[in-house]
């Protein structure tokens, strides 16, 4: 495996940014017409990180390169700041970025599968509501995700720190009355998703009861099963700390439809 940290210029956000990379090493290649030989583009994992992290956090809090390495499995980990993967109302458009702008750079850079069943998306706290909100609001790039301990109700995540930071709530949000009903609600994404006949993505959702945001999680599992969401859901004894997180992306990594993919890249060895 190949760890790579770039510094790259984002036109979206206007400012240089970082990401942190992990990338299977050796170029598989696949016969083609005319005998060309093109590069199979390997399969990315988008990993987001939580408020008070940045894009080196997944590496220094756990094992993830190398519960990776098996798989041939890329990770894309970028740095959105306390954005909650949203265009702000007085920040950075960190949602034009990650959905738009990140995948079509590092595909580029590291030659990354475009394919939307070669593509995933996973995160803790803000990072699971980013990628709940990724892959629901944008279906057709990722083919499944996966929430650890994320903050998938909005409505109650507000109301238990709004006194503490209310402004920065608004920053993000603007009104935020206004966010139930938005595009920054995962529930009405997932209402229009499911009203648009548009392929579903499967979801994994995962939750310590000891969590703060164990009962947010608990009304997001609720209107899910209303839905009828390709979710799996699991619980178990836990707070919000990285030493349940550690253990919980291995079991996010066996989840994800990465083998089946493999089968065809290890024919081409």
């Amino acid at each position: 495996m190949a760890l790579i940290h770039c510094d790259f210029f984002s036109e979206v956000l206007g400012l240089s940014t970082s990401m942190t990379v992990i990338l299977p090493q050796g170029v598989k290649k696949a016969g083609g017409p005319g005998g060309k030989i093109p590069a199979v583009k390997h399969p990315a994992l988008y990993l987001l990180h939580g408020l008070s992290d940045d894009h080196t956090t997944w590496l220094r809090r756990t094992s993830i390169e190398r519960y990776v390495e098996p798989l041939k499995l890329a990770v894309v980990m970028p740095a959105v700041h306390r954005s909650f993967y949203t265009d702000m109302s007085a920040g950075g458009r960190y949602w034009s970025f990650v959905s738009e702008e990140l995948p079509d750079i590092a595909q580029n850079l590291f030659g990354l599968s475009g394919l939307r069943e070669e593509n995933f998306v996973a995160g803790i706290s803000m990072g699971g509501y980013g990628a709940f909100k990724l892959a629901l609001g944008k279906p057709d790039k990722f083919c499944a995700a996966a929430s650890l301990s994320g903050a998938l109700d909005l409505e109650t995540t507000i109301q238990r720190v709004a006194v503490e930071r209310g402004s920065e709530w608004q920053d993000i949000f603007g009104e935020l009355h206004k966010i139930t009903g938005s595009n920054n609600d995962l529930l009405f994404l997932a209402n229009k998703l499911t009203e648009s006949g548009k392929p579903l993505p499967r979801l994994y959702q995962w939750c310590g009861t000891e969590d703060f945001l164990y009962q947010g999680n608990l009304k997001f599992l609720k209107s899910a099963q209303e839905l009828k969401l390709d979710l799996d859901y699991e619980e178990g004894p836990g707070d919000h700390a990285w030493e349940y997180w550690d253990q919980k992306i291995k079991r996010v990594l066996e989840w994800l439809p990465v083998e089946k993919l493999n089968i065809y890249v290890d024919q081409l060895d």
